[in-house]
């Protein structure tokens, strides 16, 4: 199965919200065309509506795809909605949080063959990173698909098994939460010295994106980025005495923060 294959059964998307919106422009993006494509939102937006994509209405009996991207607490209500294509040929993908393989098995079928994916609100301008596994009945050209899916919005993964998930959502799914609230302290910071509110803001907001960037793009791994830029007895040293402090320092505030979203995340896969 290839994307001319889901352009011919098309592919149905239930939940559009800010990621199935962002999925959703990315594969019109990439020439998928809009009519191959059913969406399953109560609320459409003005933006969806102007896509020319289908919404509501009659789905197709045999989808290549069924994109679920809808929040846990609504999941029961949505499966149902595709309970029909369990057992098929349909590929499902899901990209709620916290919602197990084994759930969408109980529903669908253990022969129906289910990737589930953790993707990142950076998405929304095609920079996010999604981690993906899948269950039993998978075949390659089932996770290749579904990696061109999810190129559009990002860079992908792939999981040795489905327990990491807890860990991929604490550290990439949840993470840009805790890069965001870096910004604001930081930039709290530098109005606490002094600097106005505004500006503050823009240079911490820069100063992360870019650091960001180079990061990203450098041959180089963080450590020594880090190392690069410290001179000796200069202000980063100062500052990172405080920072890397072995009692209280960032390496002990993150991963006390990634192990309770990874456990928030353990939780919500019983509930």
């Amino acid at each position: 199965m290839d994307m001319n294959d889901v352009a011919k059964r098309g592919l149905v998307l239930l939940g559009c919200g800010k990621m199935g919106s962002a999925m959703l422009a990315g594969w019109l993006r990439n020439g998928l065309p809009a009519k191959s494509v059913w969406v399953v939102e109560p609320h459409p937006s003005d933006w969806l509506k102007a896509q020319g994509v289908n919404i509501g209405g009659d789905l197709p009996d045999d989808p290549a795809i069924a994109l679920v991207a809808v929040k846990p607490q609504v999941m029961a209500e949505v499966l149902p909605n595709v309970k029909s294509m369990g057992g098929g040929t349909t590929l499902v993908i899901s990209v709620a949080a916290g919602t197990p393989i084994r759930t969408f098995e109980d529903m669908l079928g253990s022969s129906t063959p289910i990737i589930r994916a953790m993707p990142n609100t950076p998405a929304a301008i095609g920079h996010g990173i999604t981690a993906l596994i899948g269950n039993g009945v998978i075949k390659s050209e089932d996770m290749e698909l579904a990696e061109a899916l999810l190129w559009s919005i990002g860079q992908t993964v792939r999981l040795d098994n489905e327990e990491q998930m807890d860990a991929v959502t604490a550290v990439s799914g949840s993470g840009p939460a805790y890069v965001f609230h870096l910004i604001e302290t930081l930039a709290a910071a530098g109005e606490s010295e002094g600097l106005p509110a505004e500006l503050a803001m823009e240079l911490a907001k820069a100063t992360v994106g870019g650091a960001g960037d180079l990061a990203e793009n450098s041959d180089d791994d963080p450590a020594q980025l880090r190392v690069n830029v410290t001179s000796p007895n200069g202000t980063t040293q100062s500052a990172l005495e405080v920072l890397m402090a072995e009692d209280g320092g960032l390496a002990d505030l993150m991963k006390r923060t990634v192990a309770a979203a990874a456990a928030r995340s353990r939780e919500l896969a019983n509930e």
